[in-house]
């Protein structure tokens, strides 16, 4: 085994690790609108969930190496407006995703670049990607700022699924909805083999 002290590793060597210990992570597509009324849609891979009761989750904004615009517009945006929208990735939309990852000026609109459609929402202002089979409406509950980062947890309020994928109950058929994932670097995941395995029962009541 190799020692590592985090302290004698830079800020990019840090996220190397990070990135590629942490792997595969979920893509959470994050969608905004800025107070004077501009989209904006940005990919952030270090996105989970965080509870069911009641539905969170939530994504985390690093800083840009821009004295002038240190953190995405994204965060501004939520800050602002308090809501946000969480839309996932398939195969399809990998471009178009990649394409929006651009660090851009506060008033380009990341749809119009990536080639997708801004379509309205339904309990936020917030647009969401038409194309993307799933997204969830979500208002702000807590953005913690934690070293060179933001924590932006929110509830989801709302959910939209598309009906090819939905098999209901809460149930996503996984082999019609084709996530992709991140890895490290420029690299990206599809969704591969799977497989089962039951979890022990408890032993505590």
């Amino acid at each position: 085994m190799v020692a590592i002290d985090p302290k004698e590793l830079s800020a990019a060597a840090l996220g190397r690790l990070l990135t590629a210990a942490i792997t595969p992570r979920a893509i959470g597509w994050i969608s905004t609108r800025s107070t004077d009324g501009i989209a904006n849609l940005a990919p952030f891979s270090f996105f989970t969930g965080v509870s069911y009761q009641p539905p969170t989750v939530l994504f985390c904004v690093g800083q840009r190496n821009s004295q002038e615009h240190r953190f995405k517009d994204t965060l501004q945006n939520v800050q602002e407006t308090g809501e946000f929208a969480v839309n996932f990735v398939t195969e399809t939309l990998a471009e178009a995703m990649n394409l929006s990852a651009v660090e851009a000026p506060p008033q380009v609109d990341e749809f119009l670049r990536a080639g997708v459609t801004a379509a309205a929402s339904q309990q936020i202002q917030a647009p969401h990607v038409a194309e993307s089979p799933l997204h969830f409406e979500c208002k702000l509950q807590h953005c913690i700022a934690t070293g060179a980062a933001h924590i932006v947890i929110g509830e989801v309020i709302h959910a939209r699924v598309d009906a090819a994928i939905y098999a209901g109950d809460g149930r996503i058929r996984l082999d019609q909805y084709q996530p992709i994932g991140r890895t490290s670097g420029p690299g990206y995941i599809l969704q591969g083999e799977r497989f089962e395995m039951q979890r022990p029962p408890p032993e505590i009541t």
